[in-house]
């Protein structure tokens, strides 16, 4: 018999996920590996926002980046009344490009009312590579130069978007609208923990940070384990499961930490489930 599937997102993009898994037959199991919080001071963020007419580009490197800023220009909106409906006459202003890296991103946009039909939204020419790389290919950055542009990203991560844009010569606002963080190992996550790797899973993994804060937990497990189990041993246990990952930057992560039954997939839920139905 199968073994369960292991969603590792943070827990409102792993939800929908998991009701997808379950309708193919499989058990799902939510098991976040990132913590998502909002900032303990918004008012940088709302200050950038409140001008966001101001930019020819706005990139989103997250659907979190997405649902955290949308939740801040809700706010906007309900304090200045009046100053919000001369700058979005719509859902966005009309002249600002954006820019997301991936289906999850255009989904979370859709969900707050930015579609195609309402703006103008740039991603990556191939769905299947949904990365920042990409995504500079397909973005006109000769059009950029000089322009203001603005990205909307966590406290940490790859700077590759803002210096490609930056070596085009744009004017470049880097602003966190969230905070990620490896989950405590509480007795209750380690339990759980001990128990997916007791046995053969199938472990969704779409983040190579998550991954490297999967093994930090591991081998807090193996210190504070009541069960005889080491961190080698947890370790070694996580070795012996197979990973599926959208990228191939995840995939490298996953070989540098001794993991060897991985199926790259591209990215996309589609080709998420896809893999997992193949799976004999």
């Amino acid at each position: 018999m199968a073994g369960a599937v292991v969603i590792t997102r943070p827990l409102a993009q792993a939800l929908p996920l998991a009701e997808r898994v379950t309708a193919l037959g499989r058990r799902a199991e939510v098991l976040p590996l990132l913590d998502i919080a909002p900032l303990p001071d918004a008012g940088p963020l709302r200050a950038v926002l409140a001008r966001l007419h101001e930019f020819a580009l706005v990139a989103f490197v997250s659907p979190n980046a997405i649902d955290a800023a949308f939740a801040q220009i809700a706010s906007l909106r309900a304090q200045l009344p009046a100053q919000f409906p001369a700058q979005f006459p719509d859902t966005w202003p009309p002249d600002v490009t954006l820019a997301v890296v991936g289906e999850g991103s255009r989904a979370a946009l859709a969900a707050h009312g930015i579609t195609p039909a309402t703006a103008h939204i740039v991603s990556p020419l191939d769905p299947a590579h949904s990365d920042s790389e990409h995504l500079m290919a397909a973005l006109d950055l000769p059009a950029l130069n000089g322009r203001e542009v603005l990205i909307v990203r966590g406290e940490s991560g790859r700077e590759l978007m803002g210096d490609s844009l930056r070596a085009a010569g744009a004017r470049v606002t880097a602003i966190p609208a969230y905070r990620r963080s490896v989950p405590a190992l509480t007795p209750a996550f380690a339990a759980r923990l001990r128990a997916l790797l007791a046995g053969p899973n199938d472990w969704i993994v779409t983040s190579s940070e998550a991954l490297r804060g999967l093994f930090v937990l591991l081998e807090e497990l193996g210190c504070g384990g009541t069960d005889g189990i080491s961190g080698d041993d947890a370790v070694a246990k996580m070795q012996q499961q197979h990973l599926i990952v959208p990228h191939a930057r995840i995939a490298e992560t996953a070989r540098l930490l001794g993991l060897t039954r991985i199926t790259l997939t591209g990215s996309g839920d589609e080709r998420l489930l896809a893999a997992l139905q193949s799976r004999p």
